[in-house]
C-alpha cells in the first residue's frame, strides 16, 4: 500500500524500542516505552502560507526524527508495517548523522 500525506503531513515508520533497559533488564512487550524516534517514509507537498504560495517542507524522506510521545495518528498497512501520520510541527527534532 503506497500511502502520500496531504498538505504538511508527513509518514514515519516509528523505531522498535529497546529490549533491554540501560541496567541490563530484559523488558517484557508490556513494559517498554512507546518508541519517540521514526524515519520518514513519505511527505507531502507543504503549507500554503497567506499569500496563497505552496511552502515546502523541512523534512525529507529518509531523514531521522524525534517526535512527542502522543503525536500523529497510527496507521497499519495491509503487509503489517505499523506506520504514524503526523503535521511536520509535531516533529521536534531531525536527528544528523
Amino acid at each position: 500500500m503506497a500511502i502520500k500525506p496531504l498538505s504538511d503531513r508527513i509518514v514515519v515508520k516509528t523505531l522498535e524500542a529497546e529490549a533491554k533497559s540501560k541496567g541490563g533488564i530484559v523488558l517484557p512487550d508490556t513494559a517498554k516505552e512507546k518508541p519517540q524516534e521514526g524515519k520518514v517514509v513519505a511527505v507531502g507537498k507543504g503549507k500554503y502560507s497567506d499569500n496563497g504560495q505552496i511552502q515546502a517542507l523541512e523534512i525529507k524522506v529518509g531523514d531521522r526524527v524525534l517526535y512527542g510521545k502522543y503525536s500523529g495518528t497510527e496507521i497499519s498497512t495491509n503487509e503489517g508495517e505499523d506506520l504514524l501520520i503526523m503535521r511536520e510541527d509535531d516533529v521536534f527534532a531531525v536527528v544528523e548523522k
